[in-house]
């Protein structure tokens, strides 16, 4: 074989390598951390710990599915953690006031619907950029919280048929756990098998081209912002009924998580897209590092330093190969 032959090789092979490691690297991250807690770390493989940690995700795994599919449509939605909240205290508070589950239901899920319908339709049709409409509106439902609970939690009276969706048991299942896994196929199928995914990613690629295509770019966007909502209000309500109260502080978490998880996931599997399977990378990524820092008796500040130095170092390597890019 001629030198320039074998030159070629050595290049291509190092290109292979480092195509495997931009596309695999947070997924070799997650492995790696499980590996280590589970040196380090007593009772941090029992069944009962493993199970506990995807329980535990399994709310903000619902809040960045549906941020997954606003931000392949070129959006962010920063109102989620807000609407999550109010979503669990309308819920609950309709509850204890006598109203029935179903109705209660309705009513709570439509926070979601309408939220997102204002970020849609504020955003598209106004011009503002959807990072400062639901940074607005993010306020705008912390406020209708404080103001329904004064601050207060709501609990009392709340049925079983309400609390089992986050407590109960199906097949030996958590049902937190099944509604993260039903919703995640769901929004995974959206994206990848549906010609509504296909136009998601086109505007969220780039709206100009898809718009001069004849794809209706306000119409999706506005359409990936109401789903992030109701996920948002799925998240909330599911977390309240764990919970077994409407706390006004409850969703406060999910905003900074969420964006966690849906950038990690950018970095793995269709690396400089958000991507369900990415997500779910993501946020068992976050949700390890929390179990494993708490059995190990650490302070929750070094959770989010841990965090936020994993979330860095994963974008970077990515942004680094020019995989990544930022709407």
């Amino acid at each position: 074989m001629s030198n320039a032959a074998t030159h070629t090789n050595d290049l291509t092979k190092r290109a292979d390598v480092g195509y495997y490691l931009s596309q695999y690297a947070t997924i070799g991250a997650l492995l790696l951390v499980f590996l280590i807690f589970s040196a380090v770390a007593d009772r941090f493989l029992d069944t009962t710990n493993l199970l506990n940690v995807v329980r535990q995700v399994s709310t903000l795994a619902i809040v960045a599915f549906g941020m997954t599919i606003a931000m392949a449509s070129g959006d962010f939605d920063l109102s989620v953690g807000s609407v999550a909240g109010l979503a669990g205290v309308i819920i609950t508070g309709m509850l204890t006031n006598g109203y029935s589950l179903a109705i209660a239901l309705v009513a709570s899920l439509a926070v979601g619907v309408v939220f997102g319908l204002l970020n849609g339709v504020i955003t598209t049709r106004v011009g503002i950029p959807s990072i400062i409409v639901t940074l607005g509106t993010s306020s705008v439902a912390t406020g209708i919280i404080f103001m329904y609970t004064e601050g207060r939690a709501v609990y009392g009276g709340l049925p079983d048929a309400f609390t089992v969706l986050g407590r109960g048991n199906v097949i030996g299942l958590p049902t937190p756990i099944i509604i993260m896994l039903v919703i995640g196929v769901a929004v995974y199928i959206l994206l990848n098998k549906t010609t509504t995914g296909r136009y998601i990613y086109a505007v969220g690629g780039n709206a100009v081209s898809a718009k001069l295509s004849g794809i209706n770019t306000l119409k999706y966007r506005t359409l990936g912002l109401i789903l992030s909502g109701s996920g948002a209000a799925i998240a909330g309500i599911v977390l309240a009924a764990r919970l077994g109260s409407g706390q006004p502080t409850a969703g406060a978490s999910f905003l900074l998580d969420g964006l966690a998880a849906v950038f990690l996931g950018m970095t793995t599997i269709k690396v400089g897209q958000p991507n369900v399977l990415g997500t779910v990378v993501g946020v068992l990524l976050i949700g390890i590092i929390n179990n494993g820092l708490n059995l190990l008796g650490l302070p929750f500040y070094v959770q989010d330093i841990a965090k936020g130095i994993i979330m860095v170092g994963a974008v970077a390597f990515a942004a680094r190969k020019n995989e990544l890019k930022f709407f």
